[in-house]
């Protein structure tokens, strides 16, 4: 039996795919239905778990808890805690994170010019 790795594949699956392995890395870690639209806020400046979810219409309190805690555990956000009372966090993109802004803007281009269109 395989061994999976942290990042959801075993070593047998990268070498036996090699050339979509790089597309299923990326594509697990921006599963998740609000995910990328998190990353894309967080691009601009670090945010409080308030004004994500403000931000995000729709999205409940555990869903959105749960997928930062994925985008933590994945590297792609850090999460601050200062130590007041009440306590303030914060959440900000790391470098990983920043890595994949470019392909949230291809995304948000695409959806800018195709978003519209009516299929048929």
């Amino acid at each position: 039996m395989s061994r999976i790795n942290e990042d959801g594949f075993s070593e047998e699956c990268k070498k036996d795919h090699r050339e979509v392995y790089g597309i299923a890395y990326t594509q697990n870690l921006l599963s998740g239905r609000w995910k990328p639209l998190i990353l894309w806020f967080l691009k601009f400046n670090p945010r409080r778990y308030h004004e994500i979810k403000t931000r995000l219409w729709g999205i409940s309190q555990g869903s959105l808890t749960k997928q930062l805690r994925e985008l933590e555990a994945d590297g792609l956000i850090h999460r601050k805690v200062y130590p007041e009372v009440p306590p303030r966090v914060e959440y900000s993109l790391t470098s990983k994170g920043e890595h994949l802004i470019p392909i949230i803007d291809l995304m948000e281009e695409f959806g800018k010019k195709f978003g519209d269109e009516i299929d048929g």
